[in-house]
């Protein structure tokens, strides 16, 4: 007995029959396995955004610091002073004249340049005020002595012929004050890079939250995925794809935000010049601008950020998916 086709209206054509689906293929869904409404993307992404700023902010400060330093260490053997003390009965010009003469004998001595009394006088002038009288205060007088090879030259060989031949001399070479300033830049690197390490771990934390959130809300997809012979790499893999995502589009946002707040502020400072308070941070740190190595520091957080976010949540959900065996 044969069927006979099926018509449509009075159009005369017949019906093509839907091809089977092959057997034992089921059907696939084109829904993922974490959708991105599971997850607090947003949140997460300002979150690891706001991180990633502060974290580039700190590498941007430390770099600065961090040059400063060494250009601290560096002036310290290109430098060194003399003073001369006023003494009752001694003629100052004189032993600085002699000072100058001395100094310029020394091995590893590029000049010697005693400062007058004007140069002295702007010296002191951030303490002591504009048209100070110098000649009231017992001010000693400088000389201000370059050293163009700090091999060559012995300090305190200097030192020691400054004292016996120069009445009233003295040789500071500036160690005391530098060996400070390096100390405090050393304590606010180090500061700088326990902050930077703390604001990780809370993005890790914070990754790790939002995880075990996705991870509570596909809880039913997840377990029939598990017991039926899905693979804990395969299930970790979909949630990694999704953090990296968002760790990445976060880690740009936040990197990018961070040199765009260091230009800012090196712009700010150095329109400032002349201000108060303005020339002493330059004298500190040099000219306020962003070392090129900060840079790639800071793109290299942006990946390091990107990567963390996916691995943190990837050892998160294999250590959920090893509860439920």
């Amino acid at each position: 007995m044969t069927t006979a086709p099926v018509k449509h209206g009075n159009s005369g054509k017949t019906a093509k029959a839907a091809p089977a689906r092959p057997s034992g293929r089921p059907e696939t869904s084109a829904s993922p396995i974490v959708p991105p409404q599971a997850i607090a993307g947003r949140t997460l992404i300002l979150v690891i955004a706001i991180m990633t700023f502060l974290a580039g902010f700190t590498i941007a400060v430390v770099s600065v610091i961090d040059r400063a330093a060494d250009a601290w260490a560096s002036d310290i053997g290109r430098e060194v002073t003399v003073e001369v003390r006023p003494l009752d009965g001694v003629a100052a010009e004189a032993e600085v004249e002699k000072a100058v003469a001395l100094a310029q004998e020394f091995p590893g001595v590029g000049g010697a340049h005693g400062l007058s009394d004007a140069e002295t006088q702007r010296l002191l002038e951030p303490w002591l005020g504009p048209g100070a009288d110098l000649s009231a205060l017992p001010v000693p007088r400088l000389v201000v002595v370059s050293i163009d090879d700090p091999a060559a030259f012995d300090v305190k060989a200097l030192a020691a012929a400054v004292g016996k031949e120069i009445r009233g001399g003295s040789v500071d070479d500036h160690a005391l004050w530098v060996d400070r300033l390096s100390a405090m830049a050393a304590s606010m690197v180090f500061a700088g890079i326990g902050l930077m390490a703390l604001m990780l771990v809370a993005l890790v934390l914070s990754v790790v939250f939002a995880t075990r959130a996705a991870m509570a809300g596909n809880r039913d997809v997840i377990e029939v995925l598990h017991f039926c012979g899905a693979e804990d790499r395969f299930i970790a893999g979909q949630f990694q794809r999704r953090f990296l995502l968002f760790g990445i589009e976060g880690g740009a946002i936040g990197g990018a935000l961070a040199l765009v707040a260091m230009a800012a502020a090196a712009w700010a400072i150095g329109g400032s010049a002349g201000r108060p308070g303005a020339d002493q941070l330059e004298a500190l740190f040099g000219r306020f601008e962003l070392p090129a190595s900060a840079y790639g520091l800071v793109l290299g957080l942006v990946a390091a950020v990107a990567l963390l976010t996916a691995l943190t949540s990837r050892l998160a959900v294999r250590r959920s998916l090893s509860a439920l065996d």
